[in-house]
């Protein structure tokens, strides 16, 4: 069974503080509170964190992954799973300059949860975890870089 979707938000800040908030990884759990644990394995000659471990309360329990990521300041950044809990994950940010220190931030989301999990998870939980893995995550950015998150 898979999860996938897609959200948006408008976000005041320019798109460099918009990608430079969301593609801090190890940092995402200040303001993504159902990631528990997010470390840093590998990082590229530019110091981008290109291998992440995380563990992510997933409300029946806690899922492991082991993420790589792509980059491309300020534009965006994209993932996949390499190892991990779920069958797979696949997702991506993509930001627009939209002027006068503006960005649209755009949350992408595809998840296999895998023959195991998509039997335990099924119905109005589908929808619990859509809600927190997808659609949320725009709003949640847009919350921490207008209020000025550290």
């Amino acid at each position: 069974m898979a999860i996938e979707g897609s959200a948006t938000a408008e976000i005041d800040a320019p798109i460099e503080r918009v990608y430079e908030v969301a593609a801090d990884v190890e940092g995402s759990p200040r303001w993504q509170p159902e990631i528990k644990d997010a470390e840093v394995i590998e990082r590229d000659a530019d110091g981008n964190q290109v291998v992440v471990d995380t563990a992510t309360d997933a409300k029946v329990r806690t899922l492991s992954s082991r993420l790589r990521f792509s980059y491309d300041p300020p534009n965006g950044l994209s993932w996949t799973q390499e190892k991990g809990d779920l069958k797979s994950v696949d997702g991506s940010w993509s930001f627009e300059d939209l002027g006068d220190g503006r960005t649209r931030a755009t949350y992408e989301m595809t998840v296999d949860l895998g023959r195991m999990l998509g039997m335990v998870i099924r119905g109005p939980l589908v929808g619990v975890l859509r809600g927190q893995i997808v659609e949320s995550m725009p709003g949640k950015l847009k919350a921490f870089v207008e209020g000025d998150g550290a």
